[in-house]
């Protein structure tokens, strides 16, 4: 009986030409090199990266973020299968921070979106598994830059969770929106201000049926407190807006907002200095990230921490005394 055929070993040339060509089996294998640990992996995928530099940049990125039960998934569904019927090529990402917990969705992102993941011109991916939120952030951002690579003009990243997740996703997009539920007043509270102060739009979903009236009394409601908020954007002014992910009502009208985002913002040369201060931040966010992962995963940092903490912790040393040590500590074994 003859063997099976083991699977070629992919080349950097055999992506970078699957991705150009959209090919969607190399597509999602060059996410998964970009995603890996392995260090071999990694020096190819930053290979293949650089290959596809000069593809990159020409999509929307747009970040979505949504209070628990506003029908996020319902929405990126409608609003994606809108894009595509337009003739746009959409691509779903997911920034999970659990991700790292439970290595990867429970119910994975093409079971919530079932429609939009069969549509031809729609691509999705469940969170990448990593160590931090930084590590998911930065695989989230190099997966990004592969679907553009191969075509995708409007890219969705979605947040998966609460906490930093939002400020990660806002460093990496043009135009972030928050999702939210009706209910005029004491639902406000909800909404976290960090956040409302992080978005491009706020959209109240679920306006249907007895919820209508009360979705136009949250929208008069979040207008007034957007009014004494500081803009995210440079030069564009925060507005809520309503819509019904369930019945494709007010879809458009957000899909116009956020054209009439790029336009201005291109226009004022905001757009721009965004993506090149993005660009900048992320190279000082890996530093950051290299030289913390270096120094607690020091050996000689590891064997004398927790010594060291207790120490802290019982009064017999203050923090300053503790931090020097363990920086001196570190320097002397790096000298070697």
């Amino acid at each position: 009986m003859s063997q099976p055929k083991k699977r070629r070993r992919l080349k950097v040339e055999d992506y970078v030409q699957g991705v150009l060509e959209k090919n969607r089996t190399i597509l999602a294998q060059a996410i998964t090199l970009v995603e890996s640990n392995l260090e071999e992996h990694m020096k190819m995928a930053q290979e293949v990266l650089q290959r596809l530099q000069p593809h990159t940049g020409r999509s929307i990125r747009i970040g979505i973020t949504g209070v628990p039960g506003a029908g996020k998934s319902t929405f990126i569904e409608s609003f994606g299968l809108m894009l595509c019927e337009k003739g746009h090529r959409v691509a779903v990402l997911a920034i999970d921070p659990s991700s790292t917990l439970t290595k990867g969705s429970i119910l994975g992102d093409k079971t919530r979106m079932e429609k939009l993941s069969k549509h031809p011109h729609a691509y999705i991916r469940p969170s990448a598994s990593a160590g931090t939120l930084g590590g998911v952030a930065r695989k989230t951002r190099e997966s990004m830059l592969v679907c553009e690579a191969a075509g995708f003009d409007v890219i969705l990243v979605e947040t998966v969770g609460v906490g930093q997740s939002e400020v990660a996703v806002r460093s990496m997009v043009d135009f972030f929106l928050l999702l939210t539920l009706t209910g005029a007043g004491d639902d406000l509270q909800g909404i976290k201000k960090g956040i409302m102060e992080l978005a491009d739009a706020i959209l109240i979903n679920k306006a249907d049926g007895d919820n209508e009236i009360k979705a136009r009394a949250t929208k008069a409601e979040l207008n007034r407190v957007l009014h004494y908020l500081h803009p995210a954007t440079e030069g564009w002014k925060t507005k809520a807006y309503t819509c019904s992910a369930l019945y494709g009502t007010g879809i458009e009208e957000i899909w116009e907002v956020i054209r009439k985002f790029q336009e201005v913002t291109t226009a004022s040369g905001v757009f721009h200095r965004r993506r090149q201060q993005q660009t900048l931040d992320w190279i000082y966010t890996m530093i950051d990230e290299y030289l913390r992962a270096r120094f607690f995963q020091h050996p000689t940092i590891q064997s004398v921490l927790p010594q060291i903490e207790k120490e802290v912790l019982s009064g017999r040393e203050s923090a300053t005394q503790a931090f020097k040590r363990l920086v001196q500590l570190f320097e002397e074994q790096e000298r070697g």
